[in-house]
């Protein structure tokens, strides 16, 4: 059939009056920008990357097969959080504190507020959602939406009627005398060391056995460890413990860099049965780091809440269990037994721990030795492509005592180039029983969800199929396709940065942040091809979408894999960028085979 663009090998079947060339889609949208681009025109025939030139992917130095690395901004290096202000208010005078300032003359930050507002960049709008919201902002002048709580005598206004209304409606926060003793390593973990008195003697008493049965066949006798106390008598049975319904629920999986509490707040508002918080590396939480525990925050709307845990020793995983059972308030922890980054892998750590099966049982057995809650884990099929081994390792667990397993269908080999392995799923979901086994892969749309429900699993894990289209909740609990429109798009774009602002901070830091993790998320939206486009309903998730004409500018716009289009879409919500400005997103588009 003859068409207006040859359409590649795994691309998704849209209705051909939509269909288009590469060159009039880029040429439709650029004559449609709100901004200007004279910049922008440097002479070049082809299409711009949207990457700088030192952080292009690079190819091989041989001039034979030269292949580009593929699904991960493999040179994107790693830069420390970059400030847009020259010079930046002090603390003490946006919070308008009666004391002087701690520092003194030492301090580095401006004291004087007129000087700070000759420098400070325009207000974004005259509306300020925190101030609209709770009656206060905490930001006061240096907020980028001031004039909606800023006197003429540059004094942050309040709300008094909307301030006695408001909560705290973020949990789980570092406590500033726990961080002091976490980095002085004052803090004491009581039953993480008498679980591992046992787990050391255990292991001393065998090899002493295995030595003396070697020399003179007779058994050693076996040494104590110390006096039995109360807390080793009294302990949480099993069956004590608090319990969470976890069957037949939907899962947002646990998403690094996207799945941040404002995106989490999106997809409660969609459906989303049970949340769970970005990895958290345990040694980073027992040392105190504040940017790893800001992955633990819960907020209020987060029903069924969990955190999950990526470490690779005993010691440490048990301690910091025992940290977060007595400090944040979870419905359950959940090991990180899947990530496949190399990172991680190498040090023993995610996929790493299905390998080693006795370091995965001592720190499952000494997590719930000091855990009130129930201890759950994530994992993968296996780590090479053609050796499964999650079947192994399930019948194991379920002698651990986990409360939950989640399986990828998936090895660490195969990333997402190949589809999610549903059959072995539903193997290992009889295999579990009574555990619950929730499965993960592949799920974008009802039928996907309803299929993965007839195998054997207890619930659904949801996770690109979230960030494609995160009201992929609401279908599957509706049973029905939602065309939804690009307005209603926007909308939910809007949530998310007022989300945003809240949780990372209305000033100028703040809501480039914001912007930063807008953009990131933007990176898997545009994968999304709306209902009403399709030849055949529904898209599934490893088809490449081809470049097509929305039925709006905005449905063109938001299809746009190209970086640029989606700061413009930034644009329309927090403004224009900074000068200093750059971004290239953490993955590809590149889910495809």
């Amino acid at each position: 059939m003859e068409s207006l663009v040859e359409v590649q090998r795994g691309a998704a079947a849209i209705k051909e009056q939509f269909l288009t060339t590469k060159e009039k889609f880029h040429e439709f949208l650029a004559s449609g920008r709100l901004r200007q681009s004279t910049d922008e025109a440097d002479g070049d025939s082809e299409e711009p990357s949207g990457e700088p030139e030192q952080k292009r992917v690079r190819l091989d130095s041989d001039g034979d097969k030269k292949k580009k690395k593929r699904g991960q901004n493999k040179s994107r290096p790693h830069v420390k959080p970059q400030s847009y202000e020259d010079r930046r208010l002090c603390p003490s005078i946006v919070q308008e504190r009666d004391t002087k300032c701690f520092y003194g003359e030492k301090c580095r930050f401006l004291h004087d507020v007129s000087e700070y507002m000759s420098t400070k960049a325009a207000d974004l709008s005259d509306q300020c959602y925190l101030f609209n919201s709770f009656g206060w902002c905490q930001y006061g002048v240096t907020c980028r939406f001031a004039k909606a709580h800023t006197s003429p005598e540059l004094k942050n206004l309040r709300n008094q009627d909307l301030c006695r209304r408001s909560t705290d409606t973020v949990r789980n926060l570092l406590d500033k005398e726990l961080q002091r003793r976490l980095r002085k390593k004052q803090e004491r973990f009581p039953g993480a060391e008498a679980y591992l008195k046992t787990y050391a003697g255990t292991i001393f008493h065998s090899k002493l056995r295995f030595w003396s049965v070697l020399q003179d066949g007779a058994d050693a006798p076996v040494k104590t460890v110390g006096p039995i106390t109360d807390t080793d008598i009294i302990k949480l049975r099993p069956c004590e413990k608090k319990q969470v319904d976890f069957r037949d629920k939907l899962y947002l999986a646990p998403l690094t860099t996207c799945g941040n509490l404002p995106f989490r707040r999106v997809c409660k508002r969609f459906g989303a049965d049970i949340t769970c918080g970005e990895m958290a590396m345990c040694t980073n939480l027992l040392q105190g780091q504040t940017s790893e525990w800001a992955l633990l925050k819960r907020h209020a709307s987060e029903d069924l809440f969990g955190v999950q845990l990526e470490g690779c020793f005993p010691d440490t995983m048990t301690r910091c269990a025992e940290l977060l059972n007595q400090n944040i308030d979870v419905d359950f922890v959940d090991i990180n037994s899947g990530c496949p980054i190399d990172l991680v892998y190498k040090k023993g750590g995610g996929c790493g721990l299905m390998t080693r099966t006795s370091k995965f049982e001592q720190i499952v057995k000494g997590m719930n030795s000091v855990l009130d809650v129930p201890l759950t884990v994530k994992i993968r099929t296996g780590v090479q492509q053609n050796c499964s081994i999650a079947h192994k390792l399930i019948t194991e667990m379920k002698k651990w005592g986990v409360s939950l397993i989640t399986l990828h269908g998936r090895s660490r080999e195969q990333r997402y180039t190949k589809s999610a392995d549903w059959e072995y799923i539903d193997t290992c979901s009889k295999l579990a029983t009574p555990v619950p086994l929730f499965g993960n892969g592949d799920i974008l749309s009802y039928e996907d969800a309803m299929k993965a429900r007839e195998t054997g699993v207890s619930g659904i894990m949801v996770a690109r199929g979230a960030l494609i289209k995160p009201w992929l909740f609401t279908e599957i609990k509706e049973n029905r396709h939602w065309d939804i429109s690009s307005g209603e798009r926007l909308d939910i774009l809007r949530d998310f940065t007022n989300y945003g602002l809240e949780h990372w901070g209305s000033d100028t830091q703040g809501v480039e942040k914001t912007r930063s993790f807008l953009l990131e998320w933007l990176s898997f939206l545009c994968r999304y091809i709306p209902v009403g486009l399709l030849e055949r309903v529904p898209q599934k998730i490893n088809e490449r979408p081809p470049f097509y004409m929305g039925r709006d500018y905005m449905e063109s716009l938001m299809a746009s894999q190209h970086v640029d289009d989606w700061i413009q879409i930034s644009e329309m919500l927090l403004g224009p960028v900074p000068k200093n400005f750059s971004f290239l997103p953490k993955h590809k588009a590149n889910a495809y085979k």
